[in-house]
């Protein structure tokens, strides 16, 4: 049977536990099996690339790590911080 998480694919989230609280982005992928999420720009992690024909050097490339959906929380309108023009306007 197919697992149903709180959040989706696109969705924006934001992180509420463990080392990267307060982070936001958007759910890029989920990984089911592991009950964990890819974020855009949270838990990035590094990967060493072997020497290619492309690549002669080798490089270090940063990627997304991912994150227990169980830390992530979707952010709506209401968890928004208000703009600071809109208060100064109103003043």
């Amino acid at each position: 049977m197919k697992q149903k998480f709180h959040i989706k694919r696109g969705d924006a989230v934001t992180v509420i536990s463990g080392s990267h609280t307060g982070k936001q982005g958007k759910v890029l992928d989920i990984l089911p099996i592991k009950q964990r999420a890819i974020v855009e720009g949270v838990a990035m992690i590094k990967r060493h690339e072997k020497k290619s024909q492309a690549n002669p050097q080798g490089r270090i490339v940063e990627r997304e790590g991912s994150v227990h959906v169980s830390n992530l929380k979707v952010v709506t309108a209401a968890d928004k911080p208000a703009s600071k023009k809109a208060g100064k306007a109103a003043s």
